[in-house]
């Protein structure tokens, strides 16, 4: 397990924790007390996020590859792996080329459930198909598997969520998010400047889950 450390200021922290596929970082945003290790492999993306949280180290990489490889540097480690092939929306659009289910999403659940000694937690959309292991809690549209069972209340989502695919969709979701840049980022060939910002995980629930796992 990863060893107590100060910051730069001198101030004690309490953990380290790895943020994986961090995207523009909802999930971490209002995390306090510790120092991040963020994992994103979108070159545009990471540029935002070192922006937003230039404390962090932020690894410019594959996640998966890195959590093999660093989790005993950790104490708390969250990870939300790509949920595109996992979605009702992935079965639903008739426009788009059927995927296999990216199962990485097991791969890791399963490695931290048996690997890892610390507090974790997984995060996906709820998927269009029963869920190949069970999830530990499910809070709105997000399914979680995590080290330890926790109770979260869902943070309530802009009108038209799933609709907003332009310019003024974008603000309404950064004011929603409390998350602003200037650049438009088009998610893996995704025409619409909402789609990485419909990726993140509310800050309030980052929150809410990381405060109650970190004090079982």
């Amino acid at each position: 397990m990863a060893q107590r450390f100060h910051n730069k200021m001198g101030e004690s922290l309490s953990m380290k924790v790895l943020n994986l596929y961090s995207g523009l970082g909802g999930n971490r945003k209002h995390w306090k007390n510790c120092e991040v290790t963020s994992v994103e492999e979108n070159q545009e993306i990471a540029d935002v996020y070192k922006e937003l949280f230039p404390g962090d180290n932020l690894v410019i990489g594959d996640a998966h590859t890195y959590l093999q490889d660093h989790y005993l540097e950790f104490d708390f480690i969250w990870s939300s792996p790509p949920c595109q092939t996992h979605s009702k929306m992935a079965q639903a659009n008739a426009r788009t080329k059927k995927k296999y289910p990216n199962l990485k999403l097991y791969e890791e659940i399963l490695f931290l459930k048996h690997f890892f000694k610390g507090k974790w937690v997984v995060e996906n959309v709820c998927p269009f198909y029963e869920p190949l292991i069970k999830e530990t809690t499910k809070v709105g549209r997000h399914m979680f598997w995590a080290s330890d069972y926790f109770i979260a209340e869902d943070v309530k989502r802009p009108k038209d969520f799933i609709n907003l695919d332009n310019l003024k969709g974008k603000e309404k979701l950064m004011n929603w998010l409390g998350i602003h840049y200037e650049k438009n980022i088009y998610y893996k060939g995704n025409h619409c400047p909402c789609q990485i910002l419909r990726n993140c995980v509310h800050p309030d629930l980052g929150l809410q889950i990381f405060n109650q796992l970190k004090s079982v």
